[in-house]
């Protein structure tokens, strides 16, 4: 390819949305394709790297993985679980004991925070929503870590995103944070490739879930019929569009949907869980108060404690060790700092 026709393609794909970075990496794989000296195309299980997502519905490759997340120092903890009366209080403590908001945002970044806002017609006291007070802290977290935006958003399968958002008290509470409540427009779906898939080979999903700077996950932790509780992995089906099809082979599907979107950070709240009757719940004599947030940069690891508040193991639920089979996080906390700390 000459120069001009670099130019023209570098041209054409920013006009679909590509970044400047994006459509350079797309034309670096696009010149190896077409070089006669290149290796034969992999299988695209066995891609590596993630490369960029289309802008349109058609099956795309997935946008560039967020950057790593740094490793903790030496005085850090692997996770942090905080107890206490104050939510936003038990979200500060658990993050200062990983490491700080600062080591996951930088100056300038734009985060990306998906809570539990399954439905619009229960309140936070029916554990069936994020706390708001939890994702008020975090948006606030952010802000104060330098982040240029933070958006809120999910997508509810109860009602719509505008009344689910205000009955949760979440839109609220990222309002008095500084942050903004996003509704997700089916325009910025697109259907990616899952390089570690086995048994889902591509998904619809939320582009900015990957596009994202930092993308962090609030999961409430509850009960749900079919996967047994809802954490941080099976948070991330509200990212995508075909929610029906992760029912089948459901915690395989989940480990794999995690290995694609890869949170910064997960903070699992657990200030009221759900016990019974999730995962939209509906009767206050099914949610317990445990005044409890958790907090890793490794998802496998978190969802992993939380089984702990309903009696159960990790392996309890399929997909804590099918996402530790893939290499996706530790289920094994023994091996790990775990700090626990009351407020």
């Amino acid at each position: 390819m000459n120069e001009i026709d670099r130019r023209e393609f570098l041209r054409r794909m920013m006009i679909l949305g590509f970044s400047a970075s994006a459509a350079a990496t797309l034309l670096a794989r696009c010149g190896a394709a077409q070089s006669p000296t290149a290796a034969p195309t992999a299988a695209p299980t066995a891609a590596p790297t993630a490369p960029p997502p289309a802008a349109g519905p058609a099956p795309a490759t997935p946008a560039t993985a967020q950057p790593p997340t740094p490793a903790p120092s030496a005085g850090d903890a692997y996770l942090a679980v905080a107890r206490g009366e104050s939510p936003a209080a038990l979200v500060q403590t658990a993050i200062r004991a990983i490491g700080g908001m600062e080591r996951f945002v930088k100056p300038g970044a734009d985060v990306l925070i998906k809570p539990n806002i399954c439905v619009a017609y229960h309140g936070p006291e029916y554990a069936a929503t994020t706390n708001p007070e939890v994702v008020g802290a975090l948006v606030a977290l952010c802000l104060g870590a330098g982040a240029r935006r933070v958006r809120v958003m999910d997508n509810p399968f109860g009602g719509t995103p505008e009344a689910a958002y205000a009955r949760s008290g979440i839109a609220d509470a990222v309002k008095a944070a500084g942050g903004q409540m996003e509704v997700m427009s089916e325009m910025k779906y697109a259907t990616v490739p899952i390089p570690q898939g086995k048994d889902l080979k591509q998904i619809r999903i939320y582009r900015d879930a990957l596009d994202a700077d930092v993308f962090i996950n609030v999961p409430i932790a509850k009960d749900h019929g079919l996967a047994r509780l809802t954490l941080g992995m099976k948070n991330l089906l509200g990212v995508i569009w075909d929610r029906p099809a992760m029912h089948r082979n459901m915690g395989q599907r989940i480990a794999e949907l995690t290995s694609l979107v890869r949170p910064t950070l997960t903070v699992v709240d657990a200030v009221r869980i759900l016990v019974a009757n999730g995962p939209t719940g509906g009767n206050l004599a099914d949610v317990k108060q445990t005044n409890t947030v958790i907090a890793s940069a490794d998802i496998v690891a978190a969802d992993a404690w939380a089984t702990s508040l309903f009696g159960l193991k990790p392996a309890d639920v399929s997909y804590i060790p099918a996402a530790a089979k893939m290499g996706l996080g530790t289920m094994d906390l023994a091996g790990v700092r775990v700090e626990e700390i009351s407020v």
